[in-house]
């Protein structure tokens, strides 16, 4: 499996720390944890792929943080949420959205999952792994 640089985009430090644990346990370099908006694009250009939670510290910004992290910057986004039903039809060039609570062997699937369509790598989704239907602008390369 190739490695890969993850920022989380999450605002409950507990569970930001075990998924930094979960991406090291697999060999991946996270990056940084972003509590908000401002901490996300200031990580940005150090990510490949983020993990983006929908409420943060600063509000229900993670579908904007997610839209901007994949056009602007070029990073593979996976929403994990509580409330996936707020990315209506999804945001394009974004992958899905992963439902919480999220146990360690579905984490582990999704991030294996993201980190495959980052490198165009075959892989199947977790089954609770919604995609969306417009994820043609998803970054497939290897490039930050």
């Amino acid at each position: 499996m190739t490695n890969c640089k993850v920022m989380v985009v999450e605002d409950e430090i507990f569970v930001a720390t075990e998924i930094e644990s979960v991406l090291e346990e697999l060999g991946h370099h996270p990056v940084g944890i972003a509590m908000d908006a401002a901490a996300a694009l200031d990580l940005a250009h150090m990510a490949e792929v983020a993990l983006v939670d929908l409420n943060l510290r600063d509000g229900p910004t993670g579908s904007h943080v997610g839209r901007v992290l994949a056009e602007q910057f070029g990073v593979t986004v996976l929403y994990m949420t509580a409330n996936p039903s707020q990315l209506g039809d999804g945001i394009p060039g974004t992958i899905g959205v992963m439902p919480k609570p999220v146990i360690d062997e579905e984490l582990r699937q999704a991030i294996a999952y993201a980190v495959a369509r980052r490198h165009s790598l075959p892989a199947e989704p977790p089954v609770r792994l919604r995609l969306f239907a417009d994820n043609s602008n998803v970054q497939l390369t290897d490039e930050p």
